[in-house]
């Protein structure tokens, strides 16, 4: 087409819109609480500061009219500035944005006057402020008014596309619930708490079905199976690797990086044009947005991060929900301390801080990329939110803060599922989660010490020293923690601005200076790592450089409920014989542990023996290749883990770098409570308690087998099937909304 037919076409479609257009009673609805919200806020800021700045309520009034009229205005060129001064631009704009365009407002009014750009900026953040405590008031919370103005922004982006000709066809939005187990979203469905997909499910749309996880019920093991296939390469949240004498930690951006190298063989979920955000793993995508293996900011093309920074429901609205979220988490620990709920661990400002990044700031940002991308049309998406996992840790797995925070991402299914229908986009809506929780208290509140102050005390030989794998925070300071944080201040560290200079200095210096395990600052190639013990940074740091001595104690790796122990000096797994001969009373004293329900071990360094010894304190038993168990005495120490723990233990000692000792935390059935080995009373990893059952929610007319709990390689197989994949005649025309598509109206009701 010429470019004048072009032209003529695009005012064709033009004019037949503005004749179609209607004004719905929503639209105006918002229009009037949006005037009423920013008279309330901008009359409030400027009554706040000394002096007379207005006459009256109309010169507010007009300011009003004024800003509004302007930001229409100026935001496209706000957001063209912030693009091409990158990221860090665009958090610049987006900090400056709201004063630049109240500050053009007050030149042009008559009746208001503000002495200083100081003042311009004081009353800009002033008003954000009480505006998002306005809308807190009319909606429980501030986050409608952003919602709607990214479902504003995605339906014009939509519009654009197809008068462009980018026509989209038929795709795959996959939104994991991080930490989400069966039994607590049934049990949210059931008390109300998540309309959404209760709709979806008694609506016939989709279908809600358990996946059974194994070991370890990880993040990055869930993510490896579910956007790999993979079930080999990892086999904890954190591990010790003998042959490079180096400590694994999966949410360390540099170690990610090399995981998505060893998992990505060309079967990656997202290969064909799919689009990454907030996962470990790209899963192939051609577009990664913030994912740990390619820790970096949005890049300066990304436009919806580049309209999240700078409008004024974004980035704003985000850093007024992280203070409120810092003070509900201060307040939500206090009651727990004062009502003396029990298990509980200490939740402190650090704590509130990272719950804050996480269920804030990170959490805007991934709904505004997500939106971006429906609106563009991308073939498939998959994104992770953190927010009960991070909450469920600290709270627990069923305690109220968590199961609030399962009522705010139902209603990001809703919008999704909004967006999904205004766009006129054809997508399939599937959830899932990694892996469950399970609550209890800690190893180190049931025995008075650490984990690896036990292995020290039982290896007891002067000579050897034991050599823990994250020191002091091997099993007071998870490394879950640490994710979120430790991706943006990567992502900034690796930019070329000014800023990501000043924190790629400023982790340098810190690093050397650290001393106590939270404040622990590593750095290598711009990777920020928070949270590290010393000793642990120490050795990975001279590993890096190919300067360490390979350590000659057990080296302890706990994650949750999990953990391994290595004999960091013997060449691969050694054996229950080469273990008593070297630490007489290790196996033993572990076994005998009130606190630990089951030892696992090789019986013989025979590299064709394949079996397993599980040992407690009651009895043992051998598990065999075909998870079946003979010979021993006593009880069964697996049996209390229920009927596919043999399995899941053969299966474990199958992937790679599997501990010469594997640890499970105890399991109480009457109470459902297991033992973390980490300070998190909501903990996973290991078994019992519902950490292994995670959850698949597809549309109906998927066709999966119906007679029992899937496998990973199961739900990766039924995404694989369903995800558009290059050469689909769906992929190269835009066809009508689904039948599952116009369902999830009925959710938005």
């Amino acid at each position: 087409m010429t470019s004048a037919g072009s032209l003529r076409h695009r005012v064709v479609v033009g004019g037949r819109l503005a004749r179609t257009w209607r004004p719905t009673g929503t639209q105006l609805r918002a229009l009037l609480r949006s005037t009423i919200t920013s008279y309330i806020a901008l009359g409030i800021a400027l009554y706040i500061l000394p002096g007379e700045q207005s006459s009256g309520p109309i010169p507010v009034l007009v300011l009003v009219v004024l800003v509004a009229t302007i930001g229409l205005l100026l935001r496209p060129l706000l957001l063209a500035l912030a693009v091409l001064l990158g990221s860090f631009g665009l958090l610049l704009v987006g900090i400056l944005s709201q004063a630049i365009i109240l500050g053009v407002a007050i030149a042009i009014s008559p009746d208001i006057e503000l002495a200083s750009t100081a003042q311009v900026i004081l009353v800009s953040w002033s008003a954000a402020i009480v505006a998002a405590l306005v809308n807190w008031l009319f909606d429980a919370g501030s986050e409608d008014s952003f919602l709607a103005q990214l479902l504003g922004r995605a339906v014009r982006v939509a519009r654009r596309q197809r008068r462009a000709g980018n026509l989209a066809g038929h795709g795959t939005l996959i939104i994991q619930l991080d930490g989400v187990g069966e039994t607590v979203l049934r049990q949210a469905m059931t008390a109300g708490a998540m309309p959404t997909l209760s709709t979806w499910l008694r609506g016939g749309t989709h279908t809600l079905r358990g996946w059974h996880t194994g070991l370890p019920a990880t993040t990055p093991a869930g993510q490896s199976v579910l956007l790999y296939g993979d079930t080999t390469q990892i086999p904890s949240f954190r591990w010790y690797e003998k042959q490079s004498a180096r400590l694994m930690v999966a949410n360390h951006p540099r170690d990610a990086a090399e995981l998505e190298l060893r998992l990505n063989h060309g079967q990656g979920l997202l290969a064909d044009g799919g689009v990454s955000i907030s996962n470990l793993f790209s899963g192939g995508a051609a577009t990664t947005l913030l994912t740990m293996s390619d820790a970096r900011l949005p890049p300066r093309t990304t436009r919806g991060f580049a309209s999240f920074a700078t409008t004024a429901g974004g980035l704003l609205h985000s850093m007024v929900v992280f203070v409120g979220v810092v003070i509900t988490e201060i307040y939500q620990g206090r009651r727990q301390r004062r009502r003396r709920v029990e298990p509980r661990v200490r939740r402190g400002w650090l704590f509130a801080l990272l719950r804050a990044v996480t269920t804030a700031l990170l959490r805007d940002l991934n709904v505004a990329l997500v939106t971006e991308q429906i609106a563009r049309g991308a073939p498939a998406i998959y994104v992770d939110f953190l927010d009960y996992d991070e909450v469920a840790h600290h709270a627990g797995p069923s305690r109220p803060e968590s199961i609030r925070i399962l009522d705010g991402l139902d209603r990001l299914l809703r919008f999704f599922a909004d967006v999904v229908v205004a766009t006129g986009h054809e997508y399939s809506l599937v959830v899932v989660s990694d892996h469950g929780q399970a609550q209890g208290a800690t190893f180190d509140q049931l025995s008075g010490g650490p984990l690896h102050g036990l292995v020290d005390a039982l290896c007891d030989s002067p000579e050897i020293e034991t050599q823990e794998a994250d020191a002091v925070g091997a099993d007071s300071a998870p490394a879950e923690r640490w994710g979120p944080a430790n991706l943006l201040l990567t992502g900034v560290a690796r930019s070329s601005s000014m800023a990501g200079r000043a924190v790629s200095r400023s982790s340098a210096s810190s690093a050397t200076a650290a001393d106590s395990p939270d404040g622990a600052v590593s750095r290598a190639d711009n990777q920020v790592t928070l949270g590290e013990g010393k000793a642990a940074k120490s050795a990975k740091s001279e590993s890096d450089r190919g300067e360490a001595a390979a350590p000659t104690g057990v080296v302890v790796a706990a994650s949750g409920s999990l953990a391994h122990l290595y004999l960091a000096d013997h060449p691969g797994i050694a054996s229950s014989e080469e273990i008593h001969g070297r630490y007489p009373r290790l196996v033993d004293g572990l076994a005998q542990c009130p606190q630990i329900g089951v030892v696992l071990l090789r019986p013989s360094s025979a590299p064709d023996d394949t079996d397993v010894l599980a040992l407690g304190a009651g009895g043992w038993r051998r598990v065999h290749s075909d998870a079946t168990t003979s010979g021993g005495d006593g009880d069964d120490p697996l049996s209390v883990y229920g009927p596919s723990a043999a399995a899941d233990v053969v299966a474990l000692f199958a992937r790679e770098h599997v501990g010469d000792l594997v640890l499970l935390g105890r399991f109480d059935p009457s109470t459902g409570e297991v033992v973390a080995f980490e300070e998190l009373v909501g903990s996973h990893g290991g078994l019992g308690g519902g950490q292994t059952e995670a959850v698949f929610i597809h549309p109906s007319d998927w066709d999966l087998p119906l007679d029992a709990a899937l496998s990973g390689r199961q739900v990766y197989e039924a995404l694989l099937a369903h995800v558009p994949r290059s050469g689909d005649d769906a992929a190269n025309t835009f066809a009508p909304r689904s039948e599952i598509a116009s369902r999830s109206e009925i959710a938005s009701r």
